[in-house]
């Protein structure tokens, strides 16, 4: 993949497909939407560990000994997987689990590294809590594509496009022995 501007063409890896070119806008956009997408997942994290009052008041913070899921898992009202959500809520593995999740995702997201990880880390997180909310239900806004999905999609594609080469750290990242011999890490 390549950015191209005005006068100059920079690679940015070896790609499958030569040729492929994104101009500086694009990878710009790309990388305010990685940023952007990244700040969601890490302002979960915090507002659930702080509670800033928020989506969380501090008294239900995780700090102060709240559960980061027992508020969504509990209180979920229809699917077929209610009750095994409803059983989950509340439970440290899965309230651990949960705050890594977000953590990792916002962390990756912003710097721009480890963003094939971060990509499917968000893409099976957004499927489980699409599962959860089950908007298939009657009553949903959108019963297919709601914003569960768009951040999967979103993290799919800001994976595929290297869009933590520009403004994060995604270059020296793809640099590192360890991520030059699985690539994967990228």
């Amino acid at each position: 993949m390549s950015t191209i501007g005005r006068e100059n063409v920079a690679h940015l890896e070896n790609v499958e497909a030569p040729g492929s070119m994104l101009t500086h806008t694009a990878a710009r956009s790309l990388a305010v939407l990685r940023i952007a997408t990244g700040f969601v997942f890490l302002w979960a994290f915090l507002d659930k560990t702080f509670g800033f009052g928020y989506a969380t008041p501090s008294a239900r913070a995780w700090i102060n000994g709240g559960s980061p899921t027992k508020g969504f898992l509990g209180s979920l009202e229809s699917g077929p997987f209610v009750d095994t959500f409803h059983s989950m809520a509340g439970n440290p593995v899965v309230d651990w689990l949960f705050m890594l999740g977000l953590l990792g995702i916002g962390v990756a997201l912003i710097a721009g590294i480890g963003l094939r990880i971060g990509a499917v880390a968000t893409a099976l997180m957004m499927a489980f809590m699409w599962v959860a909310e089950w908007p298939l239900a009657s009553g949903s806004s959108n019963p297919i594509v709601d914003y569960h999905v768009i951040y999967g999609l979103a993290a799919a594609v800001l994976a595929l496009t290297y869009a933590g080469h520009t403004w994060g750290l995604g270059r020296l990242w793809a640099k590192l022995p360890l991520v030059q011999r699985n690539r994967w890490l990228i």
